[in-house]
């Protein structure tokens, strides 16, 4: 596992995997409840965190939700440490609770940041 990368490794990208998130997979918001992340914890011997991001087209138009897709992935992979003693496979998608073009056009890292590392700390406190 890179430092500050995300590679294919760490990435979901099986349809199997998606489905065993959406389907039994639990739901924790951050504080401010701007993000969410649907988690799933693997039966499997590796030691690994698979990692996608979700964004609803209800949310606004293509180039927002690539802008809100890459500010969430940067944000991810600055604090990923934070995850790097899980002890079991862990499976994450992260997407917007109410984070949309109409109340929020302007987006920065900062703004999601701050909702990024407390949402990665309460799913270090779950396992």
């Amino acid at each position: 596992m890179k430092r500050f990368g995300l590679s294919k490794k760490e990435r979901i990208k099986k349809k199997k995997d998606f489905s065993r998130v959406y389907k039994s997979g639990k739901i924790i918001y951050s504080n401010s409840r701007k993000l969410k992340a649907i988690f799933y914890l693997g039966e499997d011997g590796e030691k690994s965190v698979k990692v996608a991001f979700g964004i609803s087209k209800k949310a606004g138009n293509a180039a927002w939700r690539n802008r809100l897709r890459r500010l969430l992935k940067e944000a991810y992979r600055h604090n990923k440490e934070i995850l790097s003693e899980c002890s079991k496979s862990l499976y994450i998608v992260f997407s917007p609770n109410v984070l949309n073009k109409k109340k929020h056009p302007k987006l920065y890292l900062r703004d999601i940041e701050a909702d990024m590392v407390d949402l990665l700390k309460k799913l270090r406190n779950n396992f």
